[in-house]
């Protein structure tokens, strides 16, 4: 990939940067360059290990499509600016547009996050096949306005479903020369999904990590959360926290995240359950 492989040795959190005015969790709060560079310096301080940059919202409600100009001039200047700062820190993109996307791997972006799963614009995996570059491809059904509805949420098994549809968007990605190791499947939690599908998939997810391919989640402060524990967006760190713990348990390898130093934390417990290893000499139990 370019900027190399990343290891999957130990959980990777992955940082959210939305450069939008209007996502559903934070949207507008880093539309100015210089707010979200120091909001991408807080996430690898905090232990990001990519950092995943958008500038189109996926929320209920977005009735319009930005164009590829407008999106470019949202990521440009915050992604020259990151990149020359981190030259080794794994940057993605969070686009649906292949314009977009050749123009981040041009300026030495690592991957694409493709929310439509190349639905939209299958385009994309020709870009990532030319860079050697990452594509993420995540579950989703329905227009880019609609996927983060319920108009396309019908399921017999959900798990079983969300599988074969990314595992045909796999085999798409291969058809355009996508390299195998180069791609990262993403259920697509949220997303064309009412609260009992999320749950369903989080329990089925090693079937997904049973094709082989890493498997990335991103739970983080979505509605389905707040099915349970209530509270606003970002009242649900600590519930997307949990859930990122349940995937990993189920064979997740990668969670994006807002608060990244908190499923850090998680994680890190979660990772020392499963491969204890001994960090401190502090013996207190």
């Amino acid at each position: 990939m370019a900027r190399g492989a990343v290891s999957l040795e130990r959980p990777v959190v992955v940082g959210i940067l939305n450069v939008t005015p209007d996502s559903f969790s934070d949207g507008g709060r880093f539309l100015a360059p210089a707010d979200a560079f120091r909001h991408a310096e807080v996430m690898v301080e905090a232990g990001a290990d990519i950092l995943d940059v958008g500038a189109e919202s996926t929320r209920p409600g977005v009735s319009s499509r930005l164009g590829v100009e407008d999106e470019w001039a949202r990521l440009e200047p915050i992604l020259a600016r990151i990149v020359r700062r981190f030259p080794t820190l794994p940057v993605s993109v969070d686009t649906v547009n292949a314009e977009t996307g050749r123009r981040a791997l041009d300026l030495g972006v690592w991957a694409l996050n493709d929310v439509s799963g190349l639905r939209v614009d299958p385009a994309m995996a020709d870009v990532c096949a030319e860079h050697g570059a990452g594509l993420v491809l995540v579950h989703s059904r329905g227009s880019l306005s609609e996927m983060a509805t319920y108009e396309h949420a019908t399921y017999g098994d959900v798990a079983g479903e969300v599988v074969a549809e990314l595992e045909s968007s796999a085999g798409v990605a291969a058809e355009r020369g996508v390299d195998r190791g180069c791609l990262i499947l993403d259920p697509g939690l949220g997303f064309a999904k009412r609260p009992a599908h999320n749950y369903a998939l989080l329990r089925g997810l090693f079937s997904l990590a049973a094709l082989g391919y890493p498997v990335m989640v991103g739970p983080s402060r979505k509605r389905f959360l707040g099915h349970i524990v209530g509270g606003d967006a970002a009242e649900r760190d600590n519930a997307t926290a949990a859930a990122c713990v349940a995937a990993y348990d189920q064979g997740a390898s990668l969670f994006r995240v807002h608060d990244v130093a908190r499923v850090r934390e998680a994680l890190q417990i979660a990772h020392a359950v499963r491969k204890p290893v001994c960090h401190s000499s502090n013996s207190d139990s």
